[in-house]
């Protein structure tokens, strides 16, 4: 019997975006309610993030705006590829995260979608939006890091 921690996890697609866009507070794991040939669509690689967002609906976690390409041989049993897909969180994790989304004007967005025990999840970020001078001085910062890596490599070569 396998361990937990030996659990094979494949990504199928992540969405970088968001480290550029947002400030990750903290994420958490979630399953997703797919119909029929989804799941087929999703293996393929057929899906996106880009502008997908999570939303509350009463006492439900939504995931809106998430894109599964139809899948090529699923003809009449292919459904609508931007619909409403409900995520499956814990009462009290959903509860949480509607107070702290409500209060704190947080947001939450899909970071990536992936295989874990052949079920399909979603890592979700609790997340702040940046302001433009954010972005500016985290590319700034990355800029610094990879010069002074540049430097500290080639003192290392004698260059």
């Amino acid at each position: 019997m396998k361990s937990n921690s030996s659990v094979e996890v494949k990504n199928i697609a992540v969405n970088r975006k968001v480290y550029h866009d947002f400030t990750i507070l903290n994420t958490y794991e979630a399953g997703i309610v797919l119909k029929g040939t989804e799941v087929k669509s999703i293996r393929e690689g057929k899906v996106s993030l880009r502008e997908s967002f999570a939303q509350f609906e009463n006492s439900e976690l939504y995931l809106m705006n998430m894109h599964i390409s139809p899948y090529l041989y699923g003809n009449i049993f292919n459904v609508e590829p931007k619909r409403k897909r409900k995520l499956l969180l814990h009462k009290l994790e959903i509860k949480r995260l509607k107070g702290q989304v409500q209060e704190k004007g947080l947001t939450l967005v899909p970071v990536r979608i992936y295989f874990k025990r052949g079920l399909v999840k979603i890592e979700l970020a609790l997340s702040r939006g940046k302001r433009l001078f954010d972005k500016r001085k985290a590319l700034a910062e990355k800029d610094a890091q990879r010069e002074m890596a540049r430097e500290i490599k080639d003192k290392k070569w004698g260059r």
